[in-house]
């Protein structure tokens, strides 16, 4: 039954459709993908109960039907499930799985499929540090915008393990960068490791203040004063 889980997910999807919700966030999203109306969290837990009671008998298995699930998708929700899928923990610290987050992102090219996977990067980055390391520098001067906002927001869940090395250098890679959502990205990346490390991001601020956006600079001293 090789179709059956994804068969399973479309189907709850729709019977989950909302109509006027739905209008309401394909403006939001400003998407061209048309939307069921299906709340984010009701989404994952649809997804995550699908996936316990038809499980993957392999990370192949898997990364097969996250893959089918993007590419046939008609609506955004069942780009969140594939996004969802991939929270599995048996594919946590599979490095097999980037070339599939690189698509996403790619081919994604808005904010909300992007950033759905920064956690899985970070997660990859703790465990691989060999490998990510160069590539998210890469990455940070990738000519796709989107490809870069994901180096720079991937060590946002990261807290005391952050790299601070690589943050600072995937950060001054787009400093001078114009694009909004490499620009509010910077800032948030920054607000959150404030959380962790206050002086670090006051130093930063201090010694880039001339490259940084008002909006960067904003989002990064939101709480610091």
């Amino acid at each position: 039954m090789e179709h059956g889980r994804i068969a399973v997910i479309r189907e709850r999807l729709r019977a989950e459709a909302d109509p006027e919700r739905a209008k309401a966030a394909q403006t939001y999203m400003k998407s061209a993908m048309p939307s069921l109306g299906v709340r984010v969290p009701v989404v994952r837990r649809m997804v995550l109960t699908t996936a316990k009671e038809l499980p993957f008998v392999s990370p192949a298995e898997l990364r097969h039907d996250v893959r089918l699930l993007w590419r046939e998708a008609t609506w955004r929700e069942e780009r969140y499930a594939a996004i969802d899928l991939t929270s599995l923990k048996s594919v946590s610290k599979d490095l097999e799985m980037l070339p599939l987050y690189e698509e996403i992102i790619r081919t994604g090219a808005w904010w909300d499929f992007v950033d759905g996977v920064s956690d899985r990067i970070c997660a990859l980055l703790q465990h691989h540090r060999s490998t990510l390391t160069p590539l998210l520098r890469k990455w940070a001067t990738d000519p796709d915008f989107w490809i870069r906002r994901a180096a720079i927001t991937s060590q946002l869940k990261a807290k005391s393990a952050t790299d601070k090395e690589l943050l600072s250098a995937v950060l001054d890679a787009n400093l001078a960068d114009k694009e909004f959502f490499i620009r509010k990205a910077i800032g948030w990346t920054l607000r959150e490791y404030a959380k962790t490390d206050p002086q670090w991001v006051r130093d930063y601020v201090e010694t880039r203040q001339a490259g940084l956006s008002q909006l960067s600079l904003r989002e990064a001293m939101k709480h610091l004063g």
